[in-house]
């Protein structure tokens, strides 16, 4: 019985790994040289390096200013022949809307709070727009 308990958790363990290095193959930089917003979060300018996290969830963290932040993320139909980062403009706010790589990953982040709130100051004045970031 302890042999098969043994098993059993090394086998779950090696699933933990290999899903591991799965979201490290899967990683993608950007240099973002505005502050932005994901979920409650606003997030000074720098380099980002995103990843997944596990299904559903991204990974958005710039190791030289020491932030980090999860967000739900969902498939997005959207393509890219090169890399890039979407982020909705708001007034003088960015928020980040989508993240296209072709070979990594194509996912868009739900509307925060906070945008929603934005969307709604902003509802009379037509200065929305969208800011394109490559990413590597």
């Amino acid at each position: 019985m302890k042999r098969i308990t043994a098993i059993a958790l090394f086998t779950i363990a090696g699933f933990v790994i290999a899903g591991s290095a799965l979201a490290q193959n899967r990683a993608v930089r950007a240099d973002v040289p505005f502050d932005f917003t994901v979920g409650d979060k606003l997030l000074p300018p720098g380099t980002y390096e995103i990843t997944t996290a596990m299904s559903g969830v991204i990974e958005i963290q710039n190791r030289g200013k020491h932030v980090a932040v999860l967000t739900p993320a969902s498939p997005d139909n959207n393509t890219s022949q090169t890399g890039k980062l979407v982020f909705d403009k708001l007034g003088n706010q960015y928020f980040l809307s989508e993240i296209l790589c072709q070979s990594a990953m194509n996912v868009s982040v739900p509307l925060s709070k906070y945008e929603k709130q934005a969307r709604m100051q902003q509802a009379m004045i037509p200065n929305r727009s969208q800011v394109l970031v490559a990413a590597k």
